[in-house]
């Protein structure tokens, strides 16, 4: 188990770069937290990290966001509005696991008999209104 804990917005890109060498061979992450634990945020900063130039947003309503980034394509989902587990499987979702790319995943307790067994799974913890501490 590792862990990292993130001082604030500005600490972000070194938290980012932290991240992404110690995440090992896992290509799909799970991030878990509550409603504004700061999901969205750090992997807005992990997209930076790599390079990605679109602007990342959560694809709360879409399911799914594609970015180009220097390493190749970075899927980010968000599960939060999915009402049955059809939907996940519906936009194609082993596809995107089974591509070898990035694939961020906001809200995976929705989906989580779908995720594959090498899921690298992220908790997200608000320690007070600046700092978060992420272990995986």
């Amino acid at each position: 188990m590792a862990e990292i804990t993130i001082n604030g917005t500005g600490d972000l890109p070194r938290a980012a770069k932290a991240f992404l060498a110690q995440k090992g061979d896992s290509n799909v992450v799970a991030f878990y937290g509550g409603m504004g634990a700061g999901k969205t945020t750090f992997i807005t900063a992990l997209c930076a990290e790599l390079g990605v130039e679109d602007t990342v947003t959560s694809p709360t309503f879409t399911i799914a966001n594609e970015y180009k980034s220097s390493e190749g394509p970075v899927y980010h989902f968000d599960f939060y509005r999915i009402n049955r587990i059809s939907e996940a499987m519906d936009i194609g979702l082993y596809e995107y696991f089974d591509s070898g790319c990035l694939c961020f995943v906001e809200w995976p307790e929705m989906i989580e008999e779908l995720l594959p067994e090498d899921v690298l799974k992220v908790k997200i913890e608000a320690v007070d209104e600046c700092t978060r501490k992420l272990i995986f």
